[in-house]
């Protein structure tokens, strides 16, 4: 015969599954559709706000073309872009490079940063806020989208980045392979470009 558990040790296991949510379990593994930006595995869905990079140290990696033949970067203050707006830009791409073959498309950034809000007029204390979406922090003069795979013609690369531009709340350039390198709001020219160390000049992400 096996022993039966009593109603007390029954009433506290139901209350233990009921309080304990997935989010207090560190490797949370959150279920995304395959469209979705958003990272497959995570140790905290909440973390601390941070801040926008800025690039005070002199390097520039990631503000020229490493993989396509057009691109556009951030022209002004960096920002934190939301998956959202990345995805409908990447969207306004696709739609518009459609009768090109073998076009491709490389996003340069993805949004890893779980962004939580609380409600209007909340009191303080109570605990973080609840996930609400997913988010990047980008620092100025860091390449977004780039175009490339097969030969486009500048003509329409530069209107399908102009409405991916559109769609994000940030002031964008279009650049070639030609484009010189950004340090932060600065642009380097050709002859400064020379004086630079060669471990410092990086162009692939």
């Amino acid at each position: 015969m096996f022993a039966l558990r009593s109603a007390r040790s029954l009433l506290t296991a139901s209350r233990l599954s009921i309080y304990q949510s997935p989010l207090s379990n560190p490797l949370f593994v959150q279920a995304r559709f395959r469209s979705q930006l958003a990272p497959r595995r995570i140790h905290f869905i909440k973390r601390h706000k941070g801040v926008l990079p800025i690039p005070i140290g002199g390097s520039i990696k990631g503000t020229t073309l490493a993989f396509g033949d057009w691109g556009i970067r951030i022209k002004e203050n960096g920002a934190r872009l939301s998956a959202k707006q990345l995805t409908a830009a990447e969207e306004v791409i696709k739609r518009k490079l459609k009768i090109v073959k073998g076009a491709r498309i490389w996003m340069r950034v993805f949004p890893d940063v779980p962004v939580c809000i609380k409600g209007n007029e909340t009191r303080m204390g109570k605990g973080k806020g609840s996930f609400e979406f997913w988010a990047t922090r980008v620092a100025p003069g860091r390449v977004l989208f780039e175009i490339g795979g097969v030969p486009v013609r500048e003509e329409l690369a530069r209107e399908a980045l102009r409405l991916a531009c559109d769609k994000l709340p940030v002031m964008c350039e279009f650049i070639r392979h030609d484009t010189p390198p950004r340090l932060g709001s600065l642009v380097l020219p050709r002859e400064e470009m020379e004086s630079f160390p060669p471990q410092t000049v990086m162009t692939a992400s």
